[in-house]
């Protein structure tokens, strides 16, 4: 693949925008002084457990460079059959104290954010990056579970306690595909296929769903970017699989303590079959999703589940990513559903791409939630009450975090709409080849046309007089515009 990457004397512009794009989504800039002074006694004197568990041979699995290291996992076969998952996760309430400046800034910040030319942490780098962070060969306060699943991958035991853990290593994804896939990765690493791979049975089981689609991604390398198209590796999967299962066993505690903040979302229908004459939900959106199987040429038997449909797409196929890409718009709508003495109904606790309860609970130094998750979490496997300041918290947590989300969301397309407009401002006019893998429900000469070289997505739109735009089908195109800050990229059919 062709990647173009920004010229030198590009960078200006680019950086120009960015920081205009700061100024009007009103970024937290620099952590206040109180703050930064206050993390800076809290990573040197942590309240740490009393449980010493760093004899345990923890790993992280996290993208190349990473400092802001959330999880360390270690994996076992149990006798006579089955597997112990440990799963770590950093303790972020071993610095942050209630109520204080560092706590404030959090709930003013709600999500780490990441730009281009740098991310905006939750935390400042003194703890999100250091004194917090699950770094190798350093003694660290964590959230550590276990988890014990029998021989076919389901949950049977679960624990969960403060104590002090050292991770041994810091590996990333594509680093452990190569040992697995060679057979060098001894266990316990080896063990991530093994057990991933069960999970995603249970997956299926379930009636859950993970969407696998290619990843636009931003490069950043000296002042410089580029767009790539990142397909996810089954490492990826597997890796995730332990995090929704740490994110599940989260939710099981709270529901059966009574009180608790769960990741929710709505069910789109799909989970088992449906006839074409049922009525599609108020949105339309699961009609639409019929209407594209089609257009794209994809076999969707109305005996045929959802999620089973959803396993058979391989996102190497340009039709098949296309349908991925337009699946997206059924995760939309998730939230949070907060109780306290009642848990919810079956049905309004259930997270319906993961066809069961769920819970943010693995990235705390990111995400605010997952630290309030955590203590109600501790208390719960305790059979303590959950401390007052998490429960004076809940009520607020919900707006919060989809604030954040929704913030986070727009910052997110937004980089993307200035590298892309940055890649491209010096070839308006150029021909480029690419797939329709979107088109407007109601106009179908309006899109979004996927390029194959470079990684750029894009709005396009075809003449009123001309043929609707061919989903999932290619389609050359001619660049109209791209002006960093001012015009994101767009195309129309050549």
């Amino acid at each position: 693949m062709r990647v173009t990457d920004e010229s030198p004397e590009g960078t200006a512009p680019l950086g120009g925008a960015l920081r205009e794009l700061r100024t009007r989504l009103e970024i937290p800039a620099e952590f206040p002084p109180e703050v930064t002074a206050e993390a800076d006694r809290a990573a040197r004197s942590p309240r740490m457990p009393a449980e010493d568990a760093t004899g345990l041979p923890l790993f992280t699995i996290d993208p190349p460079g990473s400092t802001d290291l959330d999880q360390a996992l270690h994996l076992a076969r149990r006798e006579p059959g089955g597997f112990r998952v440990h799963y770590a996760v950093a303790d972020v309430a071993a610095f942050v104290a209630p109520g204080s400046a560092l706590d404030a800034e959090a709930h003013r910040r709600v999500t780490t954010l990441y730009f281009p030319d740098g991310r905006v942490p939750l935390h400042p780098p003194a703890l999100g990056e250091g004194a917090a962070s699950l770094l190798p060969d350093q003694d660290r306060p964590a959230v550590l579970w276990r988890l014990d699943l029998d021989e076919y991958g389901a949950l049977v035991d679960t624990d969960v306690r403060r104590a002090v853990v050292r991770s041994r290593a810091r590996l990333d994804y594509e680093g452990v595909q190569r040992a697995i896939e060679s057979g060098t990765a001894a266990e316990p690493l080896s063990l991530l296929r093994d057990i991933g791979e069960l999970r995603e049975e249970r997956e299926r089981d379930r009636g859950g769903i993970s969407l696998h689609v290619p990843e636009q991604e931003i490069v950043a390398r000296d002042g410089r970017y580029r767009l790539a198209y990142r397909a996810p590796l089954p490492a990826d999967g597997w890796n995730a699989q332990l995090s929704l299962l740490t994110g599940m066993a989260a939710a099981g505690l709270m529901l059966d303590a009574g009180t608790g903040i769960l990741r929710t979302l709505p069910s789109p229908h799909l989970a088992t079959p449906f006839a074409p004459e049922e009525a599609p939900p108020p949105d339309g959106a699961v009609g639409r999703l019929r209407r594209a199987a089609r257009a794209l040429g994809i076999d969707w038997p109305h005996h045929t589940p959802y999620a089973e449909l959803i396993r058979e797409l391989d996102p190497r196929l340009p039709e098949h990513a296309a349908f991925l890409q337009e699946c997206t718009s059924l995760l939309r709508g998730a939230g949070y559903t907060v109780f306290d003495g009642t848990p919810p109904a079956p049905g309004d606790a259930l997270h319906s791409a993961i066809a069961a309860p769920y819970a943010h609970a693995t990235a705390p130094l990111r995400r605010l939630v997952d630290r309030y998750v955590a203590e109600l979490c501790l208390s719960a496997a305790a059979g303590e009450p959950p401390p007052e300041w998490v429960r004076a918290a809940l009520p607020a947590l919900p707006e919060e975090m989809a604030a954040g989300g929704r913030r986070a969301h727009r910052v997110e397309r937004e980089c993307v709409d200035l590298v892309e407009a940055a890649v491209l401002r010096d070839r308006v006019g150029d021909l480029f080849d690419g797939y329709v893998v979107d088109v407007h429900p109601d106009r179908p000469r309006r899109g979004t046309v996927h390029l194959c070289a470079p990684a750029v997505v894009g709005r396009v739109d075809a003449a009123p007089d001309a043929p609707p735009l061919p989903l999932g089908h290619p389609l050359r195109v001619r660049l109209t515009a791209a002006d960093p800050g001012r015009e994101p990229v767009r195309f129309v059919p050549a």
